[in-house]
């Protein structure tokens, strides 16, 4: 008898015994169902306001006016597109919005890089002070500037020109490309460019052949933002343009509201023609956007 009671103990271990992956398991399941539902509620508002323009672009005005933004439409036009195609004048604005995208970005983005790799790589006398300079300028609000970078540009007889545009943008861009860009290069190993220049290259040609191959996707990343902030820029096309046939999208889009009435539905539509590129743009280049700017958040 004692010795089975000795066992009986022993023998019960096994099956009181619980493993910590069977406990845990039903918990991940429940903690990841909940978090499916919180973050499918999350794109639910986050797709929202798109979700309604594409409605409110695809109902008849009349409808709109009649039963609200919010009410599912009685009929489906797509004759908004074609009015919105020419209230907006799109033909002369996409024109001139790509013309203005295709003479600032790759300036811009260039002349970013070789500051960024001056910053991140070169022994500058005063580099510090440098740095801190181009960083200011994210500090400063675009509307105190109005005034000045309109007296400037009249001064320049550059008023009502897409060449008048590009400077204002460059200095407004630059500082935050310069940020993202010289983060990426401190992450390029030193021991790459001391080698180059054992083998004789020179400052130039560690730039172009080896700096800027190997930071293709922090390129990318501040070339697709810096094209998104050109297209959708709106304040200082306003101001700098007056002639039909030099204003930019953002700009053509003012010709949806008039003095009386606004016409909802194809300035919805006007909405969607002006930004197809964009979410072009972020759908197939997405992946060098997150790659890019995460790519000098950590050491590695």
């Amino acid at each position: 008898m004692s010795g089975s009671a000795q066992l009986a103990p022993a023998a019960a271990l096994p099956e009181a015994e619980v493993r910590p992956g069977d406990l845990g398991r039903p918990r991940r399941r429940s903690g990841g169902l909940v978090a499916t539902v919180v973050l499918a509620v999350v794109a639910l508002f986050w797709i929202s306001p798109l979700a309604l323009l594409v409605i409110t672009a695809l109902r008849p005005l009349s409808d709109f006016v009649a039963n609200g933004a919010l009410s599912w439409p009685g009929t489906f036009t797509l004759q908004n597109f074609a009015d919105a195609w020419a209230i907006g004048n799109f033909a002369a604005t996409y024109r001139n919005s790509a013309v203005l995208l295709l003479l600032k970005v790759p300036v811009g983005v260039f002349i970013s890089a070789m500051l960024a790799y001056a910053l991140a790589k070169l022994r500058l006398r005063f580099g510090a002070v440098v740095m801190y300079a181009v960083f200011l300028g994210l500090t400063i609000p675009v509307y105190i500037t109005i005034v000045p970078v309109f007296v400037m540009t009249r001064s320049f007889g550059a008023t009502d020109s897409l060449l008048g545009l590009v400077g204002p943008y460059l200095a407004f861009g630059i500082p935050f490309e310069v940020l993202v860009l010289q983060s990426f290069f401190r992450q390029l190993p030193d021991e790459i460019i001391e080698a180059a220049k054992i083998d004789g290259a020179g400052p130039w040609r560690i730039f172009l052949t080896i700096v800027l191959p190997l930071s293709l996707p922090a390129l990318v990343t501040v070339f697709i933002l810096d094209a998104v902030s050109t297209w959708n820029e709106f304040l200082f096309a306003l101001i700098l343009l007056s002639s039909d046939a030099n204003k930019t999208i953002p700009v053509g889009l003012l010709n949806f509201q008039g003095q009386f009435s606004n016409n909802n539905t194809g300035l919805a539509a006007g909405i969607l023609i002006a930004v197809v590129p964009i979410l072009v743009a972020y759908t197939f280049l997405q992946r060098w956007i997150v790659s890019g700017l995460t790519a000098g958040a950590t050491k590695g």
